[in-house]
């Protein structure tokens, strides 16, 4: 009782010293008021960048049961072809995001016709082919089927982009790539019927993995952007008259500076609306030392270069294009099971969606939402793995303005912070890489002030640690593995287990109230989303 007095004299000391002298900034929490513990310090006074609202997005594929690597099979009917789609905790789960972006596409994009009735191009179904790009021949998307998904994305309040075939009509090239103009002729008439029917579209994205070296075949950025130009020809003219129209997306493919340069020049100021790119930087999925990578703060840091370097090509270049990662399961090849779908993987997806965020990238789409061993949900069972519930918590705690963060202490510690979405103060995640050590986290500002502080002659209004109750609490989510196990497929959230009930709904994920002037306790191999309604930041307003 004695020590909390003292504790508490402590910050009305150093909050009147601060206070009557006018300082501007001021810490949040005592230990860091008079420079105890580690510390992260936030500089509030401005956004560093701004994401989308729904920045949280995750991908739906097309690949086929038999689609195998390194001998295990792991996509089972997860395809926007076969999937479930009256599953009620796959509604739930997107539903729980209100809303949800989706990407629709991926490797068979490229190798997908659409049904629209054309003599010329029978609707028929990917088969096993191992002579043919990827593994299968082409596939077919029936009408009848992208129906009952449009019926699933108006119930579920989904955001959808749909992947484009951006092979139709190429030719070899001497250069050992496809050349040629696009033939748009099938996607055009899917467009068409996709509007007709009333379908709510967030984008077109035009082809998968074309760009610089390619995956499977490339497309020199000469010939790409022409496309691009024409693909927004055709957006424009279906929809002309409509209130709103769907972003145009490309490439969807991996960052090759040069390529991406030419195709930014050449589609400014505004033919391009969203530049995506992907992200698979943990290498193959048979990798036997991912987790050494996860785990090591250096070799998550080696991505920030990427967000850097693309954004540094659209300020240079004058355009209004923005950046998204339009896929990325950070092991490719369908990831590997009890990794990239296990309590340890949401040290690297939370890292990435902070990193990310920070170079303005406005959404992140998560390879994928179902299907292969990277799934939010599980292939079989639909029920979340861990990476669900940290996106959720993400996408309800991390607002779209995002501000300098900086730590103290070891390099284990990665931290990012945001204004908190729909709510007072800001939201601070803590991930903790280290198995062995407790950080006891103090959090301080630049440009910061407590919120309901006035200065006015010598009267105090809200003196922190002296205060109502209510304001001196923040709100915490502890996220561990269940038994301790990083390899786990079960999360608890501040104790508990999360899973969905006997109706399929998905779990409240409801957090602990701490005192404001304790430090943020993150355990060892731990994630912690902070809720500070207090800290007022000029940039949060």
């Amino acid at each position: 009782m004695a020590a909390g007095l003292l504790l508490k004299m402590v910050v009305f000391c150093v909050w009147a010293l601060f206070w009557l002298g006018g300082s501007a900034t001021v810490s949040t929490t005592a230990g860091a008021a008079f420079g105890g513990g580690e510390a992260v310090v936030v500089d509030s006074r401005s956004a560093v960048a701004v994401t989308d609202e729904d920045f949280v997005c995750a991908t739906l594929d097309w690949w086929p049961p038999d689609k195998c690597d390194y001998g295990t099979c792991a996509w089972g009917n997860a395809s926007l072809l076969n999937l479930n789609l009256s599953n009620k905790i796959l509604l739930n789960a997107v539903k729980a995001f209100s809303p949800l972006k989706l990407r629709l596409g991926g490797s068979l994009q490229d190798m997908l016709i659409y049904g629209t009735g054309d003599p010329r191009q029978p609707c028929t179904p990917f088969v096993k082919n191992t002579s043919a790009m990827f593994g299968f021949t082409q596939g077919c998307l029936p009408l009848h089927r992208w129906d009952e998904l449009n019926a699933l994305f108006k119930k579920s309040g989904a955001k959808v982009t749909f992947g484009l075939n951006a092979l139709n009509g190429r030719v070899p090239m001497p250069d050992g790539s496809l050349g040629g103009p696009w033939n748009y002729t099938n996607a055009a008439d899917f467009i068409r019927y996709t509007v007709d029917k009333g379908y709510d579209i967030h984008g077109w994205e035009l082809g998968n993995e074309l760009s610089g070296s390619g995956v499977g075949a490339r497309i020199d950025a000469d010939q790409y952007s022409a496309d691009v130009i024409t693909l927004k020809h055709i957006i424009d003219s279906t929809y002309q008259g409509y209130p709103s129209k769907p972003r145009l997306l490309a490439p969807g493919g991996f960052f090759d500076a040069a390529w991406f340069t030419e195709l930014v020049g050449k589609t400014k100021p505004n033919q391009l609306d969203v530049i995506t790119h992907h992200i698979y930087n943990l290498g193959p999925g048979v990798d036997d030392h991912l987790i050494e990578k996860i785990l090591n703060p250096s070799y998550l840091d080696g991505e920030a270069s990427t967000f850097s370097n693309l954004q540094g090509i659209l300020k240079s270049a004058g355009t209004s294009t923005v950046a998204w990662v339009g896929e990325a399961g950070g092991a490719y090849n369908s990831g590997h099971h009890l990794v990239t779908d296990a309590f340890v993987f949401s040290f690297w997806y939370l890292d990435q969606l902070g990193m990310s965020s920070k170079y303005d990238t406005k959404s992140y789409c998560r390879q994928t939402l179902i299907g292969g061993n990277y799934g939010l949900l599980n292939t079989t069972t639909f029920e979340p793995n861990p990476d669900y519930y940290s996106a959720l918590l993400w996408h309800r705690l991390m607002g779209t303005k995002v501000l300098s963060t900086t730590f103290n202490g070891t390099n284990m510690i990665r931290a990012y912070a945001h204004c908190t979405r729909n709510s007072d103060g800001i939201t601070l995640l803590l991930i903790n890489l280290s198995g062995n050590n407790t950080n006891h986290i103090y959090v301080t500002s630049e440009g910061a002030h407590a919120q309901g502080a006035r200065k006015e002659g010598r009267r105090f209004g809200h003196i922190p640690g002296l205060g109502e109750a209510a304001e001196l609490t923040r709100e915490e989510y502890h996220l561990t593995p269940k038994d301790g196990n990083l390899q786990s497929q079960h999360v608890l959230l501040n104790g508990n287990l999360l899973a969905t009930d006997s109706n399929g709904d998905i779990p409240k994920l409801e957090p602990v109230q701490v005192e404001g002037t304790r430090p943020i306790t993150v355990g060892p191999y731990s994630i912690v989303f902070a809720h500070i309604p207090s800290f007022y930041a000029p940039a949060c307003r």
